[in-house]
């Protein structure tokens, strides 16, 4: 049986092939453009995207609590969550304790968000406070703490920056090619065949780039549970965590397709429907049948972990 160890240098592995495979992408598109456009043009369209991804960097975490309807609390609020938040915090060895902020809604979800863990802030909605016991919440506290430790919150961000450029550079340069008739390079033609296999990369990049968004996505999740009890040494709490997560189908009403995947659990598993047909290839999460079979096992059969926090037994 692996470790908790095993199973997080496993997922880490992955995590860089996905990483790989967005490189591989990228010089793809690249190619494409400079096989079917003039330099200039291709030029100014990449100055676009960059700028809209630099942009969308600085304000990504101001831009995601908005979104969630997430706003920041004080100290004297919600104490039991302080708590779980600064216990997972100090015991992942990080340097400051996230920020905590409340969404007020009825459905039982969590997230962590940022641009690093410098700035990086812990969501809850209070219908996970609602539903979920101490030890409970503690598990899913550390899950969210490891996202931060782990980078992720840093390195999905990124991703979805980048996804976004590729997915606005493809649309406006395919644009630009349907309105003029094809793609003109400086020295007056190009080459058919070229041109395209250019509009086929331009028109199938978006897509891959969010497949491979998706799937790590799935990857950091796998991970960030197996963290979670590296951090806070104890699966049955967030395993437990996720057992009423999955019997619960309070809708979450603030949330939208491009931060789905930022939460503890899908808020749109009732509505996607995809995995039965095409092998969960468009899910945000992994399925929580197997993240909390993972997490049963690692339970059974686990390293020993000195300091669990919070007492829960």
């Amino acid at each position: 049986m692996m470790t908790v160890r095993d199973q997080i240098q496993a997922n880490r592995w992955r995590t860089l092939v996905v990483i790989l495979g967005f490189g591989v992408l990228v010089l793809a598109l690249a190619a494409a453009i400079a096989g079917i456009y003039d330099p200039s043009i291709a030029g100014i369209a990449g100055a676009f995207a960059i700028v809209y991804g630099i942009i969308a960097w600085r304000t990504s975490g101001a831009i995601v609590a908005r979104v969630a309807g997430a706003h920041p609390i004080t100290r004297s609020e919600h104490r039991e969550l302080w708590n779980a938040v600064d216990n997972a915090a100090i015991a992942a060895g990080l340097a400051r304790t996230p920020d905590v902020y409340i969404i007020q809604d009825p459905a039982p979800n969590a997230f962590a968000a940022g641009r690093s863990p410098e700035t990086a802030y812990v969501a809850a909605t209070t219908g996970l406070l609602a539903l979920l016991d101490r030890r409970e919440l503690e598990g899913v506290m550390a899950h969210e703490i490891a996202h931060v430790r782990n980078r992720d919150v840093q390195l999905m961000s990124l991703v979805t920056v980048l996804v976004g450029s590729v997915v606005l550079l493809c649309d406006v340069l395919i644009r630009m090619t349907w309105f003029s008739g094809g793609g003109r390079n400086r020295s007056g033609g190009s080459n058919p065949v070229q041109v395209i296999l250019g509009i086929a990369v331009l028109v199938l990049a978006p897509l891959m780039a969010t497949l491979l968004q998706l799937s790590l996505s799935r990857r950091r999740e796998y991970l960030a549970d197996a963290s979670a009890v590296d951090i806070a040494g104890d699966a049955d709490g967030l395993a437990s965590a996720l057992e009423k997560l999955a019997a619960d189908h309070t809708p979450l009403h603030t949330v939208t397709r491009a931060t789905a995947h930022l939460y503890i659990e899908s808020p749109l598993r009732d509505n996607e429907g995809l995995r039965s047909g095409l092998g969960g290839l468009f899910d945000t999460h992994p399925p929580l049948e197997e993240r909390i079979r993972r997490l049963r096992a690692m339970a059974g059969g686990q390293d020993p972990m000195s300091g669990s926090f919070g007492g829960s037994t």
